[in-house]
């Protein structure tokens, strides 16, 4: 596996990590515990060193399940974990989600917390999950910095945050990374959030690279998703929105066609294409995922297949939101 460098800080990762989200949260039930410790496991075999949780996935068991998994390879892994939550309380009046917080005390205690279900003394890469407006970035920076200072962090990384708050955090303490959506079907980063981060020197990892497996080509019109399935409320994979967003895949598998490759790594070897510093981090509950999504990094894409995919693109016009109402209040900011 080929490795990258987030940040200036010399923080060297695979060139493809593992969203561990799916494994405990979001797309139905939890896998078993052995079975997602064997597939993390398996990641790690295969050249994985760039795992990413959060608190609030469970919340708290996908933390403790990567830190169950990764405890006997500690030192050859990087691991990524995340606070702003408060999983305690639902200030919009039971609509499921939990509030923001990111007091820097709260922060402290999440970090304590999740020292110990990763079940390690140092967190390699502490994002904030979504910017808290009652709470000045500053404030936060300043938090993560003691951390760090204290030994318990070791980068400071940001999800999700607009280029303003970027550059306010990283004038406090410097951001390693931000986390924020980017595919072929999400593209704003490339407005402002990419010219930011390229001046400044720090790294990107996109979530959701292959489009909440829309990108895969094995979701279509027809296919049902669990009501307990996130993507369930999602405006952009409603069955007529996807009827029309599968012009994306088609794309996908002409491209995939010419190359021999699958459509999935397609679209993991364009955003590799995009910039040396971005790490993108697909998820999966399956090996044989695992496995072809790991594959991207050695497809290569020439300037004329970009070029070719980025004149097919810019024709296709997608249709829903990427997230359901109230939920892109969240992002940035």
């Amino acid at each position: 596996m080929q490795t990258r460098t987030l940040g200036k800080g010399g923080l060297e990762v695979s060139a493809i990590g593992l969203g561990c989200m799916g494994l405990s949260f979001g797309y139905g039930p939890p896998v078993a515990e052995a079975e997602g410790i064997d597939l993390i496991r398996d990641a790690v075999d295969r050249g994985v060193t760039f795992f990413d949780t959060a608190e609030v996935y469970g919340p708290f068991t996908n933390e403790e399940l990567v830190g169950k998994a990764l405890q006997p390879v500690r030192d050859r892994v990087v691991i990524a974990t995340k606070f702003g939550f408060d999983t305690s309380r639902d200030p919009r009046g039971g609509s499921g989600r939990p509030g923001l917080n990111s007091r820097p005390a709260h922060i402290r205690e999440v970090v304590d917390a999740s020292l110990k279900r990763l079940r390690t003394e140092v967190i390699d890469l502490l994002y904030q999950h979504r910017v808290d407006p009652d709470v000045p970035i500053e404030d936060v920076a300043g938090a993560v910095k003691e951390l760090i200072a204290a030994g318990k962090v070791r980068h400071f990384g940001l999800s999700e945050a607009g280029a303003k708050t970027i550059r306010r955090a990283h004038a406090v303490q410097p951001v390693t990374a931000l986390q924020s959506e980017y595919s072929l079907w999400w593209r704003r980063p490339e407005e402002e959030i990419l010219p930011t981060l390229e001046e400044l020197g720090i790294g990107f990892v996109p979530f959701s690279p292959l489009g909440k497996g829309f990108l895969t080509g094995k979701i279509d019109e027809t296919t049902e998703l669990a009501a307990d399935d996130f993507r369930s409320r999602i405006p952009r994979l409603a069955p007529e929105a996807r009827k029309t967003n599968l012009a994306v895949v088609d794309l996908l598998n002409e491209v995939a066609a010419s190359k021999g490759a699958t459509p999935a790594q397609i679209a993991l070897a364009w955003l590799l294409a995009q910039k040396p510093w971005i790490v993108p981090i697909p998820g999966t509950t399956r090996r044989h995922r695992l496995e072809e999504n790991l594959v991207a990094a050695s497809v290569e894409l020439s300037a004329a297949d970009l070029r070719e995919i980025d004149e097919a693109a810019s024709k296709i016009t997608l249709q829903g939101a990427r997230y359901p109402e109230g939920l892109e209040e969240l992002t940035g900011r």
